[in-house]
């Protein structure tokens, strides 16, 4: 029998006081392992909702229109998009930044199939590959690893399915996941093929004995400068950012020096410390200079807004200590071409 009940645990008649304890704590661990789980993907809302997009959201972004009709956080919102989870005018929509107009019908469906198809990689990402580990050039608008169950078309999935399988059969290796990137950013990273390989990168990280420098175009003049701060998930405002309490939260580092004064903006470096999520993008958001691009840490900044097809943020170069060799290694990512052409424009030519 199961001693139980929903008002509490009621030990049963005759039983000692160890055994009670024994009881009690497994009642514990139940009602833990009953509990829902606090990290949802979406926010709990009725699987169908239409709504009319008003005048005063008139010309902005899908993602933006979203958050400000459903109070949903950024995150949510683009979750939903990328996923196939939203219509506009009766067609599925995928893309973050295509603008609604006033008196068209946002829809959401949280029925509807993921779509099919997904991202074709070339041979070409792949930098560099023995078997301990594959470095890769990540292209912009492939997410690193999945974020639901069934989610396809993910950075690692689809280098894996292009690695050689032993005797030329059987389904693709899994590749350990070491570090990621933003869908939205672009760059070089590495995945551990062995175990052992993913433990020793691993505490390359952990240790910040890893080299990773970015490139980013950031709003106004940026100067050098190094910023540490504790990253929290949501700093009252359903975003990611700084804690207002010492010590409450990750430890964030970023190195930043600028390179280049543009119209309006600088072309910055940034040397990470720590890999925390949307680091370098909080970090120079908080600052006054968000990402050129950038869609959800721009609350803040008054300033004119340049416009560009992503956040212009690029993993250009990482190094690391082989895990069998104990060799350092380094490989560099050239720009890619939407990085290119704003940097071009910005610079007048």
């Amino acid at each position: 029998s199961r001693f139980f009940f929903t008002g509490g645990f009621a030990p049963p008649p005759g039983v000692s006081a160890l055994g009670e304890r024994y009881l009690r704590f497994c009642f514990a661990k139940g009602r833990r392992r009953a509990r829902p789980s606090m990290r949802r993907s979406v926010p709990p809302i009725s699987p169908d909702q239409t709504f009319v997009v008003p005048a005063d959201l008139g010309g902005r972004p899908l993602d933006g229109a979203l958050k400000a009709l459903t109070q949903l956080s950024w995150g949510d919102a683009r979750k939903l998009i990328e996923r196939g989870k939203v219509a506009v005018g009766d067609k599925v929509v995928t893309k973050l930044e295509r603008r609604v107009r006033e008196g068209e019908t946002i829809e959401i469906r949280l029925r509807a199939p993921r779509p099919t198809g997904g991202p074709v990689l070339e041979r070409s990402v792949i930098l560099y590959l023995d078997t301990h580990v594959v470095v890769v050039n990540k292209p912009a608008g492939v997410s690193t690893v999945p974020y639901e169950e069934r989610e396809r078309g993910t950075l690692a999935q689809l280098v894996a399915a292009m690695l050689p399988r032993a005797r030329g059969k059987g389904p693709p290796e899994t590749l350990g996941v070491v570090q990621r990137l933003d869908k939205e950013t672009s760059g070089v990273l590495v995945f551990a093929r062995t175990f052992s390989a993913k433990k020793v990168l691993g505490n390359q990280l952990r240790k910040r004995a890893m080299h990773r420098r970015y490139l980013a175009i950031a709003h106004g003049q940026v100067e050098a400068r190094d910023f540490k701060s504790y990253l929290v998930k949501n700093r009252g405002d359903r975003l990611r950012g700084t804690s207002k309490l010492d010590r409450d939260g990750q430890l964030a580092i970023t190195h930043v020096k600028p390179l280049e004064t543009l119209k309006g903006a600088t072309l910055v470096e940034c040397r990470l410390e720590t890999g925390r999520t949307h680091q370098i993008r909080i970090h120079l958001a908080e600052a006054g200079h968000p990402i050129v691009g950038e869609r959800v840490y721009v609350r803040d900044f008054s300033g004119d807004r340049i416009p560009a097809p992503r956040p212009m943020l690029h993993a250009a170069e990482l190094g690391f200590v082989h895990p069998s060799r104990d060799e350092l290694v380094r490989f560099e990512s050239p720009l890619p071409a939407d990085f290119e052409a704003t940097l071009a424009r910005l610079r007048g030519k």
